[in-house]
């Protein structure tokens, strides 16, 4: 279960994220955090990318800002905005959030402001591999 903190019933502040283990040739990672349990479809709550291999962890509460200078670039969410918006699921219901990490072999200069969709455009062919990890939140 995630947290209340990390979601829209609490600060909705992004969770600490760690990883290890990239694959030989991993130039740069990417981040999407989505809900397929959405009623309007996959909903996007986090999009992260141009993010060095050297970074193996991400810290509490980073900044809705497009720019995060050494850690990343981050995109559009389904709520329009840039940067991490918690779950927030109907009163009533369960929902799973999936954490994407893909390791991929192009150097961290993406363009600015991409949504998920357009970023899983943008690598496809690229990733060397992927994490999953998932949490789960009602309210």
């Amino acid at each position: 279960m995630i947290p209340p903190k990390f979601t829209c019933e609490g600060d909705n502040r992004s969770p600490v994220l760690t990883w290890s283990d990239l694959p030989e040739g991993t130039r740069s990672l990417a981040l999407v955090l989505d809900d397929p349990d959405s009623a309007s479809g996959l909903f996007v709550h986090w999009v992260l990318y141009n993010i060095p291999p050297t970074v193996n962890r991400l810290a509490e509460g980073l900044p809705q800002e497009p720019a995060l200078p050494g850690i990343g670039t981050q995109g559009a969410n389904s709520y329009g905005r840039t940067g991490y918006n918690g779950p927030c699921p109907p009163r009533g219901t369960v929902h799973r959030y999936y954490f994407h990490l893909y390791a991929l072999d192009t150097a961290p200069t993406l363009p600015g402001d991409l949504t998920a969709a357009e970023l899983r455009k943008t690598i496809q062919g690229h990733v060397l591999s992927e994490a999953t990890w998932v949490g789960k939140f009602g309210r």
